[in-house]
């Protein structure tokens, strides 16, 4: 497995993770990112015995881009105090199905998770058990029935993104879950996690990374300065 770095330091590993990996292991079996993870650092680093490598968020299965890492127990901590904090600003780029009716905007919904099928469905705030979602996005680029968005997300829930536009009216190119009756069977979906940003667990700066997702079907039908508005 190919895995590009895209910054390191004693505390931090922040990779770009490739599409259709889990990123730890699950009832599959695949290997997963984690594991690969930590045998790189070992075999690299000549560990003798187990490396420490701890999940700081999480990247649905079919979806790549930045990730982030933590090399150390502090590390791993102040990082996870910070996610839950809504301390990370967390940045992501999608195709959408159509053009939303307002270029920039807010979503906000309640979803519940259905642990038993890994679903989510927006329902009604007095639904047991629902959780508030809320992102902004701004439409960068249309071309050919679909639009280039970027989303920042104020909240991490389950399959948010996805479930939020596609109950927009707007489902994600390629998500197979969310948008079946627009999607084709084997496209891989149009979702990346493009920003990371968040403070330094020792040092009192501000980390951020970049990915940016290949050049294919259908990326490739926006321009390259869409990409960077």
């Amino acid at each position: 497995m190919k895995i590009d770095i895209l910054y390191e330091d004693n505390h931090l590993l922040c990779v770009e993770k490739p599409v259709n990996v889990p990123v730890q292991e699950d009832e599959s079996k695949d290997i997963d990112l984690l594991t690969a993870l930590k045998e790189f650092i070992k075999v690299r680093d000549e560990k003798p015995g187990k490396v420490f490598l701890a999940l700081v968020h999480r990247l649905d299965r079919p979806v790549g881009g930045a990730m982030v890492f933590a090399k150390t127990s502090k590390a791993a901590s102040r990082l996870a105090t910070a996610l839950q904090k809504g301390q990370f600003e967390r940045s992501y780029l999608t195709v959408v199905h159509g053009k939303p009716q307002k270029m920039t905007g807010q979503l906000e919904n309640y979803l519940y998770k259905e642990f038993k099928t890994n679903t989510s469905t927006v329902v009604s705030q007095d639904t047991k058990g629902s959780k508030r979602a809320r992102l902004t996005y701004q439409v960068l680029e249309s071309s050919e029935g679909l639009s280039l968005i970027r989303v920042k997300l104020d909240t991490g829930r389950s399959h948010q993104i996805r479930v939020q536009f596609s109950h927009l009216g707007h489902p994600i190119w390629g998500d197979q879950r969310y948008g079946q009756e627009v999607n084709k069977v084997g496209q891989q979906i149009a979702l990346w996690a493009n920003e990371l940003t968040f403070k330094h667990p020792t040092k009192d700066e501000f980390i951020t990374i970049h990915s940016q997702p290949e050049a294919r079907q259908p990326w490739y039908l926006f321009s390259p300065q869409a990409f960077e508005k």
